[in-house]
């Protein structure tokens, strides 16, 4: 395989495994990577089509409830308390902070004190077995209402059954070290 089109399937492969993007994202986004980097579209497909499939596959054999499947009820919980938590939140962490404020946006006023995300690259790395870092942040106020946030999202996650990474304050992310990336393709968020 040429160098265009290994980059390209490097790309597929993260987001087949993501478990965020179904075939017709990944179509899209085959298209627009085959054009730009002058990849083998044909060739592409057939590989994406092979790596759904092996994901599948290896689906079956996961637990029945994953991290990820916590992760998602510890945020429901987190939601109900005021903190809006993002999946996938852009590609980086101001593109992270700009999807929160563009998702609070979205509901009234005063609905949240908070917001927490991970975002693509976090996403990445806990994919490879680095762990899943989630930033946070309060919508008004300064450090000690940040951490405040900081605190609930904490409380949630410990509940959650997480074995956490974080110094308590404001500057550093809440990580879970052990994170387990299986994001099932029928569970999408």
């Amino acid at each position: 395989m040429n160098e265009e089109n290994q980059y390209i399937f490097d790309q597929i492969k993260i987001s087949v495994w993501s478990g965020f993007d179904n075939k017709d994202d990944i179509q899209e986004t085959i298209t627009d990577l085959a054009e730009d980097e002058g990849g083998d579209e044909d060739l592409l497909n057939k590989l994406a089509n092979e790596e759904f499939q092996k994901k599948l596959n290896e689906e079956k054999t996961w637990p029945k409830i994953t991290d990820l499947d916590l992760l998602k009820n510890a945020f429901a919980a987190l939601y109900n308390q005021g903190v809006l938590c993002l999946h996938d939140a852009g590609y980086t962490m101001s593109d992270g902070h700009y999807d929160a404020s563009e998702a609070l946006d979205e509901y009234p006023k005063n609905k949240f004190i908070g917001y927490c995300f991970y975002h693509r690259q976090g996403l990445e790395t806990a994919m490879i077995g680095g762990g899943l870092y989630l930033a946070f942040d309060h919508v008004n106020g300064d450090v000690p209402e940040k951490l405040s946030v900081a605190l609930l999202i904490k409380k949630e996650l410990e509940t959650a059954g997480f074995t956490l990474d974080w110094d308590g304050t404001a500057n550093k992310k809440i990580g879970i070290p052990t994170f387990d990336w299986k994001h099932r393709a029928n569970n999408n968020i």
